[in-house]
């Protein structure tokens, strides 16, 4: 791997000047130069530093670009079926990323079991049907094409308040299902 080629091209997508790059980091321009040209290595200390300052990290930058997986497709799901609901997990190992988008179907009557106050947010889009979102004491109705977005801050669950199967696309952040 070109080290110096990386740290150049990330600098540049910040349209950061070498100077600017060797500022944030209390290093000079000519360092910083020397690296983009493979002249001299880093320490770990001062690539953590410089990769801190171009909104990234360790991990994130010796990551090989074909190793994140942007498509997938239904042979790529994982399903359960319990008590009325069908839930499938879109993107597989998804817990390990920020978010966690699933798709759940309920069937008429049917509930989510009540999820306990947590960090972060959920969002769903409405694809089928009508759904009732228990938040806390407060109730909202919410139906085909319509969306829904609150803080998980407060106890909740979904209940499908309709006649027919309720489809919806269910975001989570950070990772819940």
């Amino acid at each position: 791997m070109e080290i110096g080629a990386k740290i150049k091209r990330l600098r540049l997508q910040l349209n950061l000047s070498q100077a600017e790059l060797a500022d944030r980091c209390e290093l000079t321009k000519g360092y910083i130069s020397q690296l983009e040209n493979d002249v001299t290595s880093p320490s770990i200390a001062t690539l953590i530093d410089i990769l801190s300052a171009l909104g990234t990290d360790l991990a994130e930058f010796f990551k090989k670009d074909d190793d994140a997986r942007i498509v997938f497709g239904t042979d790529d799901f994982i399903e359960k079926c319990d008590d009325g609901m069908l839930l499938k997990w879109i993107i597989p190992n998804a817990q390990k990323n920020r978010m966690e988008p699933v798709l759940m179907e309920l069937m008429s009557g049917a509930s989510t079991p009540v999820d306990f106050p947590h960090e972060g947010e959920e969002f769903g889009y409405i694809l089928e049907g009508r759904i009732r979102i228990e938040l806390g004491k407060n109730n909202y109705i919410c139906k085909k094409g319509e969306t829904f977005y609150y803080t998980a801050d407060k106890a909740h669950k979904i209940v499908n308040c309709g006649k027919t199967n309720a489809k919806f696309l269910w975001i989570s952040t950070p990772p819940n299902f």
